[in-house]
């Protein structure tokens, strides 16, 4: 995913189609998303990379509009920011096609299940159905995770053309999350290739300690891969050669399921 700074970047320069404005008013609410503490003007300009003037400016009009509020110690978001999200909820169908698919699979294995699908180089959580077990990590509808590092990730990349795959290749600047993290571009290539030959891939504790995931795409009829679906269990309860042998034929039924559905339109 694109660094903040370089977010309105992505805009290609004098065209009359693209709104630089709005890519730096979207990179200042996202400066927000992955911050615990509430943030001054200075903080904003320097996550965005913009000038403080341009940092007040674009954050009083998010207060404003309601997405933004300041207290003493700075501001953080409102919950209008959530109308963004249920908006996609709202107007896409995946994710209420593919949740009673996927709710079924919980009760199938006992484990969490998840659908996500690919954003700029990162996997977006768009459903989950939690199974009534502790996991090491907290993900909720909504999160955003390094593709390479996640078995939903690499399934969804193993779907890209190959000239895209490369350039996202090419760009990758990997951080080692554990000792398990893949960051040698070559092997992480090398996985995703995996995940397109066999069709899923398993990340054991690659993204935190104590987790492992399975995971495998969800195809239209022309076989573009427009999802994946995981089962993520705790290392302690589940083993990776489980995660193959069991789980995985229930997760192959559950995708070609919510693909029939997306199929049948609902």
């Amino acid at each position: 995913m694109p660094s903040l700074p370089e977010t309105a970047s992505l805009l290609k320069k004098n065209d009359p189609d693209h709104v630089e404005a709005l890519a730096r008013g979207l990179s200042v609410l996202k400066a927000f998303s992955n911050q615990d503490r509430t943030l001054s003007i200075s903080d904003v300009a320097e996550l965005v990379g913009i000038t403080r003037t341009a940092a007040r400016r674009f954050v009083l009009t998010l207060e404003y509009l309601g997405y933004l509020s300041f207290d003493a110690g700075g501001y953080s978001l409102r919950p209008a920011v959530l109308e963004l999200g249920d908006a996609y909820l709202l107007s896409h169908k995946l994710p209420s096609l593919a949740h009673p698919h996927l709710a079924s699979l919980v009760q199938e294995v006992g484990e969490t299940a998840s659908l996500t699908v690919l954003h700029q180089g990162r996997v977006i959580y768009v459903d989950r159905v939690h199974a009534d077990r502790v996991l090491t990590v907290n993900i909720i509808i909504g999160t955003s995770l390094p593709a390479y590092a996640t078995a939903t990730g690499r399934v969804l990349l193993s779907g890209l053309p190959d000239a895209a795959l490369d350039g996202y290749l090419e760009s990758l600047v990997p951080e080692s999350l554990t000792d398990n993290t893949a960051i040698d571009v070559e092997e992480i290539r090398k996985r995703i290739t995996a995940a397109r030959e066999q069709g899923w891939s398993l990340a054991d504790q690659e993204l935190t300690e104590g987790l492992r995931s399975i995971a495998v795409p969800v195809r239209k009829a022309d076989g573009t891969i427009i999802a994946a679906v995981n089962v993520s269990a705790h290392a302690t309860r589940v083993s990776a050669e489980a995660l193959r042998t069991t789980v995985l034929p229930h997760l192959e039924r559950a995708a070609t399921g919510i693909a029939d559905s997306i199929a049948a339109g609902g």
